[in-house]
């Protein structure tokens, strides 16, 4: 019995899961790829990006398998949201040539594999692969989510720095669950620090574990689809942290909230108070729509760390309330720190 290939795609806040998820929608050569997105936070700032792509099904309905889960961590959710939603793709089996699940960035990889033993499921999908998405760029700069050398010279600088982090283990999961790891931002490294980041995670992989280079989501959906490596069946062959616990503990002190204001907005001046709250606090991601002042369109504002990437993706809609929503996810986060 043909059963539905997924594909999990894996990775750090902000290395870029969701801008190559909009590519693989927009190149996905015909066939038809359900989704499911899991977003930290209430509002679905991911989903609508990735409904924005205007790829339709046959009935014109604009991304109607786009399934989004709002209640925070995938892997914490399998038996209360994560299975009620398979079982429903699933009534539409005949229609889907493939499952793409974009995990949170803070999502625990192995635990969701795991799911797809349950035998109503199993019977129906494999996990034909996972895919996991590294910020090359905060990696040559010892990001908290690597150890290069400049991680590993601040650790032994700073006695004060815990060795060993909750996301940094999540990395390390991330890596050794992978299929295929792909590099994101090298256009920001300096000459020679792609080869310095390669070499490093080499030595975190398996043997002969490919290492691709992927600019804004770019490549082509062959290398991402059609894996057929039945990752459920291997999964002892895939060591995590979490290994020996029955349920995994995240870091209780990372949150998200939401910003919504409803007047217009000078796009540089909010940036700029943006950046002087990334100076102030622990912020390891910003996205969301600004209504911007005297524009038609909506503008989508994306931020890791102190880097802000904005563009205008479409109209306002004449029955759409304009409405500038943020998420803000980082550490110890209060609605008073943005009053």
């Amino acid at each position: 019995m043909h059963k539905i290939p997924v594909t999990v795609i894996t990775g750090f806040l902000g290395a870029g899961k969701t801008t190559l998820l909009r590519n693989l929608l927009q190149n996905n050569q015909g066939k038809k790829i359900a989704v499911v997105v899991n977003e930290f936070g209430e509002i679905g700032i991911d989903g609508e990006l990735l409904r924005s792509c205007q790829v339709c099904d046959d009935d014109g309905e604009i991304n109607s398998n786009i399934i989004e889960l709002t209640n925070g961590c995938l892997c914490c959710t399998v038996q209360e949201e994560f299975y009620p939603t398979m079982q429903e793709l699933l009534t539409r089996k005949d229609q889907i040539d493939a499952i793409v699940i974009e995990t949170s960035g803070l999502a625990l990889p192995k635990p969701l594999i795991q799911a797809f033993k349950w035998q109503e499921i199993r019977n129906h999908t494999t996990v034909d692969g996972v895919i996991t998405i590294v910020d090359a760029y905060a990696l040559a700069n010892g990001a908290i989510v690597g150890d290069l050398d400049a991680l590993e010279k601040q650790r032994s600088d700073d006695l004060n720095l815990d060795h060993e982090t909750p996301i940094e283990e999540l990395f390390e999961d991330q890596l050794a669950c992978a299929d295929l790891v792909l590099l994101t931002k090298t256009d920001l490294l300096k000459q020679g620090e792609l080869s310095q980041v390669k070499d490093w995670l080499e030595k975190k992989l398996p043997l002969g574990m490919k290492i691709i280079p992927c600019h804004q989501g770019e490549i082509n959906s062959e290398v991402l689809l059609g894996f057929n490596a039945a990752v459920e069946d291997d999964i002892i062959n895939r060591p995590s942290h979490h290994d020996t616990e029955e349920e995994h503990d995240h870091d209780d002190e990372i949150n998200s909230l939401e910003l919504s204001m409803e007047e217009t907005i000078n796009p540089q001046v909010l940036v700029s108070r943006l950046k002087n709250l990334v100076k102030n606090l622990e912020i390891y991601r910003i996205k969301g729509f600004v209504n911007v002042t005297d524009k038609p369109m909506r503008m989508v504002l994306q931020g890791v760390g102190d880097r802000f990437e904005t563009f205008y993706d479409r109209l306002w809609q004449p029955e759409e309330k304009r409405t500038t929503k943020l998420v803000v996810i980082g550490r110890n986060l209060k609605a008073s720190d943005f009053e």
